[in-house]
């Protein structure tokens, strides 16, 4: 049987991938045959997808296409249903276009304590959220900024255009001169209640992930608390939540996202958007710092938890994805 061989996979990622695995065409048709028949075999497509790279998905993708004349993913939707079917949709796209669809699926029913546009735009890297804007254009023939600026209103507008269009600087370099004069100055527009202030938003939407932690800590060091305490003067006032969460997702990202995912399944239903978004989307990335997390944060580790709270084949392919399961 052919093989490829497996490129390296990120040491927070919690995928599971084979040393070698069967060629894309040796995938596709076993996929194929997962179509056949009178029913689905919901677990060999888990036990092929959820095991490959985004580069490996794409490769897949492609020699489908090209085996069969038809997408995939268009085949996927014809197969499978409900939670199951979003999150091996998801799972199946590549990031930037998923990323696409996710902000786009936000922004047609944006509201302001929707949080998706925040995740995207303050977890993924520089060069990531560049493809994300690149691929938004390709799939919906406008730019993001666009929709961002046709879909919210005010001071919301105000802080979201600079955010996805951000494209903020990746190195270590830290000045602590600009950390305590931007600490000073965020200190004052939140005493003055100008939350919306442009050097405000300059600041948190533009300054490197490193400067901007630099600011932080100082503002906490000087004047004796952490700013998202002082941002917390009006817990019902959404723009104040939209600027907390977006200095926690970039300073605290996996902590962020814990929240995400506790949130999605606390209480009596399971917010499976959220929880399905959080697992497709960082699975290659950071899902173990994420599980890290929530077990310090609930004493119970995130597999249990969605064992507990998910069933059948979403429940089969988020474990997977986790890399738990024995494929």
């Amino acid at each position: 049987m052919a093989t490829i061989k497996v490129p390296a996979i990120s040491s927070m990622a919690t995928i599971k991938v084979p040393a070698t695995v069967p060629s894309p065409a040796e995938d596709c048709d076993q996929l194929r045959k997962a179509f056949q028949g009178w029913g689905t075999n919901e677990r060999l497509i888990i036990s092929i997808l959820a095991h490959r790279t985004a580069a490996q998905r794409r490769a897949i993708r492609a020699t489908y296409a090209e085996a069969y004349g038809e997408e995939l993913l268009k085949s996927l939707e014809d197969e499978i249903s409900g939670d199951f079917e979003r999150a091996v949709l998801l799972w199946t796209l590549d990031p930037a276009d998923r990323d696409a669809q996710l902000a786009n699926e936000a922004l047609r029913r944006w509201n302001p304590s929707n949080r998706v546009l925040i995740e995207i735009a303050c977890t993924r890297n520089s060069s990531e959220l560049f493809d994300v804007r690149r691929a938004y254009h390709l799939r919906y023939k406008r730019s993001l900024e666009e929709d961002v600026a046709k879909h919210t209103t005010g001071d919301f507008r105000k802080l979201l255009v600079p955010l996805v269009s951000s494209y903020r600087y990746e190195g270590i370099e830290v000045s602590g001169k600009l950390a305590k004069s931007e600490a000073k100055m965020l200190h004052e527009k939140i005493t003055e209640k100008a939350y919306s202030h442009e050097e405000l938003i300059r600041i948190i939407t533009t300054r490197s992930k490193t400067q901007l932690i630099a600011t932080i800590s100082h503002y906490k060091n000087e004047y004796g608390k952490p700013i998202n305490k002082d941002l917390k003067s009006d817990r019902n006032n959404e723009f104040l939540a939209t600027l907390r969460a977006i200095i926690r997702c970039t300073c605290c990202p996996e902590r962020y996202l814990e929240k995400v995912i506790r949130l999605a399944i606390k209480g009596l239903g399971t917010d499976e958007n959220s929880l399905t978004r959080i697992i497709t989307t960082r699975a290659e990335i950071d899902l173990k710092a994420i599980e890290t997390a929530y077990y310090k944060r609930n004493s119970v580790p995130l597999e249990q938890t969605i064992k507990g709270d998910t069933s059948g084949d979403y429940k089969a392919m988020l474990i997977a994805l986790l890399g738990h399961d024995d494929a």
